[in-house]
């Protein structure tokens, strides 16, 4: 009974964490930790600066260092550091609180506590180095931990250099809390998209910052730059989610944009309809869960063109008409072919923009070819010599013969090969002499035999085949086979018998093993006796 209530506890507490429904953002940009762990910190020995400091945006704090110089009679200059209670001392002058004050605010305060002691002086104030800070990071990272940064540390360099986000860490919607409990919400993508250096603000010392796990989500699908999962933030609108994914493609359909979202049930969803103008000139709120989606505009801006290749008078590409350009058009637009040319050999090639494919054959590809049946085996043969795409089309009907029911309509994207012509037959295998004879249309299959000097001592002389140039089919050699020009004559080889010592071993070992059974079966004689 306790074992059953701890398996029931810990997968409650299993599922509250990771949750069997949750989505993840999957923006192109998202910061998981693989891609953190690519980029390298800076330590706090070597601070790095991002430029001129501003002195509006910029407080300064306890470890920072001011460097002041009174020019009047004589010049009086030094560096001076802010104590751990937020004061500058200045001998003569004294203390000046500079607690929660910028750097614009305490260059004042220090010019007008100068000025009360010096008369007609000229007052050069500059911060000279930055203190050391701490930074608490919560919520949903890797390890919750204290930081030490310098203090001109944004919240991207505390991301970046903490390594601690995960694919559940929220980028959207980063609280940094400041000591004095005051709350501000950060969204660090629209820092990562469009360099908004309000959203990556300079960290305070004490400021925790707690990431929050993805729990809301919205998403934009179709023509804009960055279609993804986002997490939600309140009072974002449509305008703001399409700016965020990089704004609309060139094909963007904006005259009807749909917006699909859950109603009060959070069951059922609706669909409403919105040009880009009204979206800009209305606030239209997001709601969890939201989907926004801009659809392309249909057939713009689609090209259609053919590719010829080989042995044509101009090969190239050549842009057709939709439903129209035929075969024979674009043969005659190329050209027409070389002498060189093999109609035989030539192919039409046409990628689907959905490929299908064969569950059968994806089948079959997982089994031993030896574990096959003889029917599977001859169609994972047959599938494997199959060429993807290809159109099945006679070139020689069509150009030799003139039947234009071999003159189809192209498509965009096909690619028309003509090979040069094959004027001689392959002997492979078990010849005296292999190699290519010089193609003549009056020679058969035995002809070619004798001109490759006859069979090879170990040739298989009854299991000649021929391979088809253009199809790869093998056919048996019958007579009354017709030869084409490319084809392959192939005769195997008879496998040899086994080697003298192997069977001399094996002929051992049979000895003995009947000479054992003869000596036991005249131990069991003599033992009855």
């Amino acid at each position: 009974m306790k074992l059953k209530l701890f398996i029931i506890l810990f997968l409650t507490i299993l599922i509250s964490d990771k949750g069997l429904t949750q989505q993840i953002p999957d923006y192109a940009e998202r910061f998981s930790q693989d891609t953190l762990s690519q980029i390298t910190p800076v330590s706090p020995s070597r601070l790095a600066t991002e430029g001129i400091v501003n002195p509006v945006e910029y407080r300064v704090g306890p470890g920072d260092k001011i460097f002041i110089s009174i020019s009047g009679v004589t010049e009086i200059s030094n560096t001076f550091v802010i104590d751990q209670e937020g004061w500058l001392y200045i001998p003569r002058i004294g203390g000046i609180n500079l607690r929660k004050t910028s750097l614009k605010d305490a260059k004042e305060k220090i010019s007008d506590a100068i000025l009360r002691y010096f008369k007609d002086v000229d007052i050069f104030i500059s911060l000279v180095d930055f203190r050391m800070i701490k930074i608490s990071l919560l919520g949903s990272v890797a390890k919750p931990s204290v930081f030490v940064l310098s203090a001109n540390s944004r919240l991207m360099d505390l991301i970046t250099g903490s390594k601690q986000l995960t694919e559940n860490s929220d980028m959207r919607n980063i609280k940094v809390i400041s000591k004095e409990g005051e709350t501000k919400n950060y969204d660090l993508l629209t820092f990562l998209r469009f360099g908004d250096f309000a959203s990556n603000p300079f960290l305070v010392e004490g400021d925790v910052v707690m990431v929050q796990k993805v729990d809301q989500v919205i998403r934009i699908s179709g023509q804009v730059q960055y279609p993804a999962l986002y997490e939600f933030r309140p009072d974002e609108t449509i305008n703001d989610l399409i700016k965020l994914a990089g704004g609309f493609t060139f094909d963007a359909r904006k005259d009807t944009i749909e917006l699909i979202r859950f109603l009060e049930d959070d069951k059922t969803q609706l669909s409403k309809y919105y040009s880009y103008d009204e979206i800009e000139q209305n606030n239209i709120y997001l709601q969890n869960k939201d989907h926004v989606v801009v659809r392309q505009i249909p057939e713009y801006l689609i090209d259609h063109y053919v590719v010829v290749n080989g042995y044509v008078r101009y090969p190239g590409w050549y842009k057709i008409n939709k439903n129209s350009t035929t075969l024979k058009n674009l043969i005659k637009e190329a050209g027409g072919f070389l002498e060189e040319a093999s109609m035989t050999e030539a192919s039409l090639s046409r990628k689907m923009d959905v490929e299908e494919t064969d569950p059968e054959f994806e089948r079959l590809k997982l089994i031993p070819t030896d574990k096959m049946t003889e029917d599977e085996y001859d169609y994972y043969k047959a599938k494997s010599r199959q060429f993807s795409g290809t159109v099945v089309v006679d070139f020689v009907k069509l150009f030799q013969q003139g039947d234009l029911g071999e003159d189809i309509i192209l498509r965009k994207n096909d690619i028309i090969n003509v090979p040069e012509k094959k004027d001689y037959i392959i002997m492979l295998g078990q010849f005296v002499n292999p190699g290519k004879i010089i193609y003549d249309s009056l020679l058969t299959i035995n002809d070619y035999i004798k001109l490759a000097g006859g069979f090879g001592w170990r040739a298989l002389e009854g299991d000649v085949r021929i391979i088809r140039a253009k199809t790869g089919e093998w056919v048996d050699a019958d007579e009354d086979v017709l030869l084409k020009p490319g084809d392959t004559i192939w005769v195997p080889e008879d496998p040899p018998g086994p080697k003298f010592w192997d069977v001399f071993m094996d002929a051992l070992t049979v000895v003995a093993q009947l000479a054992a059974i003869v000596a036991a079966s005249a131990a069991v004689i003599v033992a009855t006796r």
